[in-house]
């Protein structure tokens, strides 16, 4: 029992610490956070799409954050690795974090989730689902789910943990909205694509062999 304590203290901990991060570095857009503990440190890795608006001015932003990390949530020697984020329309959080802020400022669903997964699938993902819950037509409507898709996903099995996920809540007037991406990225081989591709191959192969046996007996 002791164990099974001390293990949820630690996760509460982590909650608390990404909680903490997100909320610090808003504005740098965060995709995503891992916490790796070490006997000599604390490794933080944070995914963002503005890696500048972390480290600040001459590193002051990390200083800030690995000062606050030690005195407020007394984490020994925290050590804080950035990762760049290649395409922010091919990442889920952030397409549903912007998505989110576009419906806060517009306040037109439809328009934005087209527009949206117009962009992911330019910028060359194999799948798209966007699904939008609760008071989408404002005050005194019913909360009502609207969702788009695109391309090719998995829905169930296996596969399905090759389908990036992104969640985003979106405060309005009528009440909070919630916003689900989820994406297949680029180069992404599902294992029915890979035996459906194998039997393709042993279906031609037979007639590639007759081929050539007709042409050696002329």
């Amino acid at each position: 029992m002791a164990v099974e304590k001390k293990f949820l203290q630690k996760r509460l901990e982590d909650i608390q610490v990404k909680d903490f991060l997100k909320k610090e570095l808003d504005k740098a857009g965060v995709s995503s956070i891992e916490i790796q503990k070490t006997p000599v440190a604390t490794r933080i890795f944070i995914k963002v799409r503005r890696p500048g608006a972390v480290v600040g001015r001459k590193g002051s932003g990390i200083k800030a954050i690995t000062e606050t990390l030690t005195k407020q949530f007394h984490i020994e020697n925290p050590q804080i690795e950035i990762i760049e984020v290649g395409n922010s329309s091919l990442d889920p959080q952030l397409v549903a974090e912007k998505i989110g802020r576009s419906i806060e400022a517009m306040n037109k669903v439809k328009q934005v989730m087209r527009f949206t997964l117009n962009d992911v699938m330019n910028a060359g993902a194999i799948g798209c689902e966007i699904r939008i819950a609760g008071k989408v037509q404002g005050k005194g409507a019913k909360a009502k789910a609207i969702k788009v898709r695109q391309g090719y996903l998995k829905k169930s099995g296996e596969p399905v943990k090759l389908v990036k996920v992104g969640k985003y809540v979106s405060h309005m007037k009528a009440g909070a909205i919630g916003i689900l991406v989820k994406i297949v990225p680029p180069g992404t081989i599902f294992p029915d694509k890979i035996n459906m591709e194998k039997a393709r191959m042993k279906q031609e192969q037979p007639k590639a062999e007759e081929k050539v046996n007709e042409n050696g007996s002329n």
